[in-house]
């Protein structure tokens, strides 16, 4: 979801980074790239190491948490307009389409209903429903089986490290939206997209 269907990661990272150097004037945004596309535990972790500070990643996340900065997006304003045009496309062509994203449950439901777009999507997966998170590929394995598509014939829409680790694991085709402000490696990909709306022909040649 975030960095495909919302362009939400930037934000986070900017807040993050306030936080940060509240409590360790020497953070850089760098340090923090790797809470992107991760879920709670594995970004937090990053940013404890970051802000190196003695608090365990779960205070810092807790002491966070207070700012509610998730009530405060509008999430109309950083979707992607094209991705309404997408879901349409690929819905009437039959693909079967799942979202599963790291973000914890809730705020995903949130963000695909003020958009307008859960009925596209015939289940949504949380990471935060797993044991093992990304970049092991257990949410995108059981995505597939709920699905009921076998791994091969799965393509993953995908942008950070993590998520496309992920997917190549769990033995998926890739289809990354290419982006760099935040360090990632997308070399794994098996097609990449300028624009969300080139997943159309991605998914056609998969």
């Amino acid at each position: 979801m975030d960095g495909v269907i919302i362009d939400s990661e930037g934000i986070y990272l900017k807040d993050q980074l306030e936080f940060a150097r509240k409590k360790n004037p020497d953070v850089t945004i760098d340090q923090l790239f790797g809470m992107v596309g991760a879920t709670k535990k594995d970004a937090w972790e990053v940013f404890a190491r970051a802000v190196n500070n003695g608090q365990s990643w779960e205070e810092l996340r807790d002491e966070y948490r207070k700012n509610n900065l998730y009530s405060k997006i509008d999430y109309t304003k950083i979707y992607r307009p094209e991705v309404t045009e997408v879901l349409k496309n690929l819905k009437s062509k039959g693909y079967k389409l799942a979202v599963a994203s790291s973000t914890q449950l809730d705020l995903v439901e949130h963000v695909l209903q003020v958009n307008g777009i859960r009925d596209y999507f015939k289940i949504v997966v949380s990471g935060n429903q797993f044991t093992r998170s990304k970049p092991d590929p257990e949410i995108y394995c059981f995505t597939a089986d709920k699905l009921g598509v076998k791994a091969e014939n799965c393509l993953v829409v995908e942008d950070s490290t993590i998520g496309i680790t992920a997917a190549k694991r769990a033995g998926m085709k890739i289809a990354a939206v290419i982006d760099n402000r935040y360090g990632f490696d997308q070399s794994q990909a098996d097609y990449f997209l300028t624009r969300v709306k080139d997943v159309i022909e991605a998914a056609e040649r998969a």
